[in-house]
């Protein structure tokens, strides 16, 4: 799915941590910044790149140009510049920005206006801007998704808690904070691909540092347990569904691998633990033991693959 901001947004956001500046083509604030991984050529690739140094044969949705393309213009002939600035312009990128404080010469100023394509400044260097601005358009463009549930910082990875309303998730998350984890978002965390093969989760700015917990109403965890006890965002790394069961169901669960499978979150497979809910359970025990065994499987160690080459070698010796 294409999102999309457009360069008035993007300057009003970030033009203080990007150092940027208008040069001309202001009425080009209006053009839309569109990214979309799903839009691909014959050969697989980004139809346009979304932003790199001066580029006319794979077009960049922004194109940063600094001194060395100031030169490289200046060296060609009168009718292979202006065919090189009419190239530029021709292939409508979002906006045009001068890197390392490199002054835009009056045909560039001029063509900006004339075309109602922004054309920016900024003192960064050229490397330094373009990964600042990948960067942030990275999370601004990301597809994104709303899950209900509580996500969590669970000795230091991103643990999403889900189940039906009335499970008693955020009775849960109360406990974990309790033993020192930390919360992210109550009920209606977003998640966003900022990476193919990353979500990242953040916490509503109209829900930030809340919890709801039933009977109690709405907790401001920050003023109860402190700064500490609030994070703002995290990559989400496992999931973790709470499930009411009944007999029948815990003799149907596997006794070795537990109950693990993939969950799809914009298209990436995110680990997913279901976990039993039932009276003496101590479920913030075993949300921890859950975490502790995850990071285990990122390390490359299985408990249950290791007791099934243990019980092997013991059959082999005959000693079972």
């Amino acid at each position: 799915m294409a999102k999309s901001l457009t360069v008035n947004q993007l300057f009003e956001s970030h033009a203080d941590k990007l150092a940027l500046e208008w040069v001309a083509g202001q009425a080009g604030g209006v053009r839309d910044i569109q990214f979309s991984l799903d839009v691909v050529d014959e050969y697989g690739y980004a139809e346009m790149p979304m932003v790199g140094h001066l580029n006319l044969v794979q077009p960049n949705r922004i194109q940063v140009m600094g001194e060395t393309e100031l030169r490289y213009l200046a060296s060609l002939g009168k009718n292979s510049y202006h065919d090189t600035l009419s190239k530029l312009f021709e292939e409508e990128p979002a906006f045009i920005v001068m890197s390392d404080g490199a002054v835009a010469t009056p045909d560039l100023q001029q063509r900006a206006e004339q075309t109602s394509i922004s054309l920016l400044s900024s003192q960064l260097r050229s490397d330094k801007l373009i990964d600042h601005l990948s960067y942030y358009l990275t999370g601004l463009l990301a597809d994104t998704k709303t899950l209900h549930g509580v996500f969590m910082e669970v000795r230091g990875l991103g643990v999403l808690l889900t189940g039906e309303s009335g499970v008693g998730k955020s009775e849960l998350a109360l406990e974990l904070l309790t033993r020192g984890h930390r919360l992210i978002a109550d009920d209606a965390p977003e998640f966003s691909r900022v990476a193919p093969d990353t979500i990242r989760g953040v916490c509503p700015e109209l829900l930030q540092g809340f919890l709801e917990v039933r009977g109690l109403g709405v907790l401001n965890v920050r003023a109860m347990y402190g700064d500490s006890a609030i994070k703002k965002d995290k990559n989400l790394r496992l999931i973790i569904h709470l499930k009411p069961i009944d007999d029948e169901d815990v003799r149907n669960i596997d006794r070795l691998a537990g109950s693990q499978q993939d969950e799809m979150v914009l298209e990436v497979g995110v680990p997913c633990v279901t976990l039993p809910v039932a009276p003496g359970r101590d479920l913030a025990l075993l949300i921890e033991a859950a975490v502790r065994n995850h990071i285990l499987r990122l390390g490359g160690y299985d408990a249950a693959q290791d007791f099934i080459e243990r019980q092997s070698r013991l059959l082999i010796r005959g000693e079972l």
